[in-house]
């Protein structure tokens, strides 16, 4: 079995404000194995966000438990935390404002970050920031500032600043949100690149669908829980071509809760209660709400009943009847 680097039980975050509490992450389950490229999907305020924030050491949970790289992220310290910040995790914006500081070139900011770490001996960094920068094609503008880049290779540059301290774990919020479709395929092919190329585990949060072209699993959040996962693989044929197939799967808490689809649920018009029955090779879930129709009932076979043993006769009328059958 491989290592886990990620990995999240019963994972809960609660926002307080002005006495309103709201449950951000109601019980989350996760896990995330050494190397994988792995995209989070949801819609709006499922909990995405909240979720990569306290993997990235940015916040805390409310309850359950939560470990990167063997950090336990619900137990840590603050000197801990910085070194984890610093050296296990690498984080990507979705605002290139956030990922590189303005004043200083692509090259600068990657030695800013070794600079500020102090995790890569002095003599190295240098190479190591120009091999990342090739690695990701922008060395070609190594000594551009921010603003004399496009929006792609500030993602880019993004990524291998993020990457400089050589961290074990990636994580990128909506990577892609601000650019189109074409810089959004080559930023998710870098992403896919630094994956391979340093088997770092990388977890992206992001909307785009495209991401299915670059990641052998999508893990969808609804309300604040990991509600299915999707997995892909590529089959070649006989004659040298390939396919991609994916296979959606609802995902089985250890409680035994899931989530059905709510295309299912609304397609069969599912609420309040359902009905289960167990087959020999799967689970019947049936609507069980009032007025719900039910399953035709299965008729009973009539179990025949013995006639009742007659009683014995008496003497008068066994003679009465060897009379009347001509008897003596």
């Amino acid at each position: 079995m491989s290592a886990t680097d990620i990995h999240c039980e019963g994972l809960v975050r609660i926002f307080t404000a002005q006495g309103v509490e709201v449950q951000a992450l109601q019980g989350l389950d996760l896990r995330v194995d050494a190397g994988e490229m792995v995209a989070l999907v949801g819609a709006s305020g499922s909990g995405k966000s909240t979720l990569l924030g306290i993997l990235a050491g940015l916040d805390t949970p409310t309850a359950g438990a939560a470990s990167v790289d063997g950090h336990d992220l619900t137990t840590m310290g603050a000197k801990e935390r910085l070194g984890y910040r610093r050296q296990s995790v690498g984080f990507v914006w979705q605002q290139s404002g956030r990922n590189l500081l303005p004043y200083l070139t692509a090259r600068e900011n990657i030695a800013m970050a070794h600079a500020v770490a102090r995790v890569v001996p002095p003599r190295e960094r240098g190479p190591i920031g120009d091999d990342l920068l090739k690695m990701l094609s922008v060395d070609h503008v190594a000594d551009h500032r921010p603003s004399q880049l496009s929006g792609g290779q500030k993602q880019r540059v993004a990524i291998a600043v993020a990457l400089a301290n050589s961290p074990r774990v990636l994580l990128a919020d909506e990577p892609t949100g601000e650019l189109d479709e074409t810089t959004s395929a080559e930023v998710l092919g870098a992403m896919e690149l630094a994956n391979k190329e340093r088997g770092v585990t990388t977890l992206i949060v992001t909307h785009d669908s495209g991401v299915a072209e670059h990641v052998d699993r999508t893990v969808r959040i609804r309300d604040g829980r990991t509600a299915t996962e999707t997995l892909r693989s590529t089959l070649t044929h006989a004659d040298g071509t390939t396919v991609r197939t994916a296979q959606e799967y609802a995902v089985l808490d250890r409680a035994g809760r899931l989530q059905l689809p709510a295309e299912f649920v609304g397609a069969l018009n599912l609420r309040e209660r359902v009905r289960l029955a167990l087959e020999p090779d799967h689970v019947e879930v049936r609507p069980g709400h009032a007025g719900a129709p039910t399953p035709d009932a299965v008729p009973v076979p009539a179990v025949p009943v013995p006639d009742a043993p007659a009683a014995p006769l008496t003497r008068a009328e066994a003679r009465r009847r060897l009379e009347e059958g001509g008897g003596r």
